[in-house]
Formats: structure tokens, C-alpha cells, sequence
């Protein structure tokens, strides 16, 4: 479950990443109105890291749970890994395909994450209730 729990910690860590790419992408910074920063921005790359940047949050609660359900629920753990790393690599090219503005592949990206946490959580409910 090592493999696990780090890229539980890459995932969580990740929403920071796109944050501070979002807020080193145009010039003039506001940290005492970060959100009225945002929201003036036109620059796509700046509102794309930002909007990455939230995606990653939304995505992280599922994620880290249906890790600690598989865990629980003693999925082999060699499933759980690749499944894990799975996820934060799908993750990550979410973020870069989305401040590139690549939607299709944006989606994509998000859709292979969604269908690891899933299959988690189902390996995880087939385990407990078998």
C-alpha cells in the first residue's frame, strides 16, 4: 500500500501545483485578492491552471477514499498501486491538456481517473460483500 498512500500524497498535493502555475502566469499577482485576480484574468493559460486547479480538488475526496475502502477491504494491493498510479498519471495530463486547452483529451484524462476511482470502489464492495 505504499504506492498507494504516495499518490494519495501527489494528490492531494497536486491542486497547489496547478495553483501556483496559474498565478506565475501573468504578471501582477494579488495575494490579498487572489479570487478577483483570477476572475480579471484573460490570459486562457492563467484561467485554465486555475480552473485545473479546482477540478484537482473536487477530485481528490473520491480518490482518497476509494483507496483507504480498497485498503479496508484488503484488495490486493498490487491492483490498488496500479490503479493509484493510474489515477495521479491520468490526473496530471488532465492538468497539463487542460491549461494547453487540448479539450478532448482533457476529457479523456478525467474520465480514465473517474473510471480508476470507480473500480476501486467496486473491487473494494466485491471484496467486503463477497
Amino acid at each position: 500500500m505504499f504506492i498507494a498512500y504516495c499518490c494519495v500524497l501527489i494528490a492531494a498535493c497536486l491542486p497547489y501545483c496547478w495553483a501556483v502555475i496559474a498565478k506565475t502566469s501573468a504578471p501582477g499577482y494579488n495575494n490579498k485578492d487572489p479570487r478577483g485576480w483570477i476572475a480579471r484574468q484573460d490570459n486562457y493559460r492563467v484561467r485554465n491552471a486555475y480552473n485545473a486547479h479546482l477540478n484537482a480538488f473536487e477530485a481528490f475526496p473520491a480518490f482518497a477514499a476509494a483507496v483507504l475502502m480498497a485498503q479496508f477491504a484488503q484488495v490486493t494491493p498490487q491492483h490498488v498501486a496500479w490503479l493509484a498510479l493510474a489515477f495521479v498519471g491520468l490526473r496530471v495530463l488532465h492538468g497539463i491538456f487542460y491549461i494547453a486547452s487540448i479539450p478532448l483529451l482533457r476529457s479523456l484524462c478525467w474520465l480514465g481517473g473517474f473510471v480508476c476511482v470507480l473500480t476501486l470502489m467496486v473491487l473494494a464492495a466485491a471484496n467486503v460483500g463477497g
